[in-house]
């Protein structure tokens, strides 16, 4: 094997620190030059993953592990990367995420700060590192610096509403944070390693005498993931940051909350399978209850919210649910229908973000310093051409029927629609698909809980399609009497992508949950993982192969 793959799974990492590294350098202006460089990096980025996902996918296991030793240390004593399947889908959303965001941030809120650009590839970095990580304390590592870049994001623009927000966000994930490293110390005590590998391949040789103490550092650790992942109650903090936060650091927020969600799910599977011994499926039931629990509560906050921000925020919120109750069944179709319901979730809630401060601008125009709302470059507003002579006319001689639609106003009343069908999880967009497949995993399960969460996957749809459709009524039509929006070329690209990503979901739909049956049973499959890295080897003078 050569070494290009595996030099492929350290890129997504190294190239955002790189790039904010060379915008550090910059200094504080130049603007124009470090927006050039943050796309061209994060479109090279995202190109990079999609080559690190078909290099995955193609292959069989055990080669559909790409394991990579930056350090050159033998397992378990070094840092090891790796990428499978499930590493690879998220490093790829999260590109697709952040390039979306970077875009739409260009014409404005890049302006309303220093370091927009250093501080989002930074983020970057630590999203990417933490789906590549192959060990806790790396984990641990990776986390605090995407929260770091975080803490600086949320409170980009100023504000007293982003202060407020931003202080209960710091406190609450530095209290997570505290837990984590807690948790990682207990388990390295007991187990003797840090390597996630090692430890689910010690795990089931802890002696009985300290078998409690295994599972209160994992129940430590659990809760500070929990915590990140905003499951109920301790979820209480992401509606309002998430709203207070500007348009583009909101939507780069729709995936932060699946950082836990996916380190939860990779040690959960990889350390309490069914082989675990005594050990074998703990704390199953406490993701089962604490996921439906979230849906719900995530639910009824969407039907009762009145702002679409905070109500995107529910909506973030109820698919943490929907995913950490599903990925506690531990039944592979139903984690299959939970990843391809992950994607689309997290598209849709970037997408609505986006979305919510362009439909807040059209009800109110706004002010600000140099870079905002000049209105260079807008989509066409309303046609003045005069009506034709045989057209009736209303009190103000204007058409009654045949009232051209603002071409601004028709872009931002698709994209919502598109975005709200998905959230809703309603046909024939992807969320119906992720739903409907999760729906039909669960029939032959065992239990109550599958009912309860059967009633919640439909109820929570319900909801939430009340709730987006009020919001719509309130923005589309009641607006007669508003001046028509005017946005930028430059915002509505990545809306548009979004969108069109959503679609594309849709299209390649069989393709796409093949993708999620082969992703999620690998899962399952903790002993191909293990063998994975331990195998790997450290490159020898003069050798060009990194693993066997």
């Amino acid at each position: 094997m050569t070494p290009a793959p595996e030099h492929l799974v350290a890129a997504p990492v190294l190239l955002p620190l790189a790039t904010a590294a060379a915008m550090l350098m910059l200094g504080a202006e130049r603007r124009r030059l470090k927006a050039i460089i943050n796309v061209a990096s994060t479109a090279l980025g995202l190109a990079i993953a999609v080559a690190l996902l078909r290099r995955v996918d193609v292959a069989a296991a055990p080669a559909a592990f790409a394991v990579y030793l930056p350090g050159n240390w033998p397992v378990p004593y070094g840092i090891v990367l790796l990428a499978d399947r499930l590493s690879a889908l998220m490093v790829v959303l999260a590109s697709c995420v952040a390039l979306a965001a970077l875009l739409f941030a260009l014409p404005r809120w890049q302006h309303a700060g220093m370091h927009f650009h250093a501080l989002l590839q930074l983020q970057l970095m630590g999203l990417q590192g933490a789906f590549l990580t192959a060990d806790l304390f790396n984990l641990f590592v990776f986390v605090e610096v995407l929260l770091a870049a975080s803490y600086a994001l949320l409170l980009h623009g100023g504000g007293l509403a982003r202060v407020r927000s931003g202080l209960h966000y710091i406190a609450i994930n530095l209290t997570a944070s505290l837990l984590l490293l807690v948790g990682i110390a207990v388990l390295y005590g007991v187990t003797g390693t840090l390597n996630m590998a090692d430890i689910a391949r010690a795990l089931p040789l802890v002696p009985a005498s300290d078998r409690g103490l295994l599972h209160a550092g994992a129940a430590i650790l659990a809760v500070a993931l929990l915590a990140k992942a905003a499951v109920w109650p301790l979820g209480f903090w992401l509606p309002a940051a998430y709203a207070a936060a500007s348009a583009p650091a909101a939507a780069v927020f729709a995936i932060l909350t699946k950082v836990g969600v996916y380190a939860l799910v990779r040690l959960w599977t990889l350390c309490f399978p069914a082989a675990a011994g005594a050990s074998a499926g703990f704390g199953g039931e406490a993701l089962i209850w604490g996921g439906l629990a979230t849906l719900g509560f995530g639910a009824l906050g969407m039907f009762a919210s009145q702002q679409p921000a905070r109500l995107t925020g529910y909506a973030v919120m109820a698919s943490s649910g929907t995913l950490v109750a599903a990925f506690g069944f531990g039944a592979p179709a139903l984690a299959a229908g939970a990843l391809y319901y992950l994607v689309s979730s997290t598209l849709a809630a970037a997408a609505l973000f986006l979305l919510v401060e362009l439909l807040e601008r059209s009800r109110e125009v706004e002010r600000g310093p140099q870079g905002f709302d000049d209105g260079a470059v807008a989509l066409v507003a309303f046609d003045e051409a005069e009506p034709a002579a045989h057209i009736n006319l209303d009190d103000d001689e204007r058409a009654l029927i045949g009232r051209p639609i603002p071409a601004a106003l028709a872009f931002l009343g698709v994209t919502f629609t598109l975005c709200a069908l998905a959230v809703a999880g309603l046909p024939p967009l992807s969320g119906f698909i992720g739903k409907l497949a999760m729906l039909e995993a669960l029939l032959p399960l065992a239990g109550g809980p599958r009912w309860l969460m059967f009633a919640l996957l439909l109820g929570s749809g319900l909801l939430a399609a009340i709730a987006l459709v009020r919001v719509g009524i309130r923005h589309f039509w009641t607006s007669a009497e508003r001046p028509a929006p005017r946005l930028r070329l430059a915002e509505g690209v990545p809306i548009a992508a979004l969108a069109l990503a959503l679609l594309a979901a849709v299209v390649q739909g069989g393709p796409l949950l093949a993708y999620m049956y082969a992703a999620a049973a690998s899962l399952h499959r903790p002993a191909e993982y293990i063998q994975a890295v331990m195998s790997a080897r450290p490159v020898v003078r003069g050798s060009t192969r990194g693993t066997p």
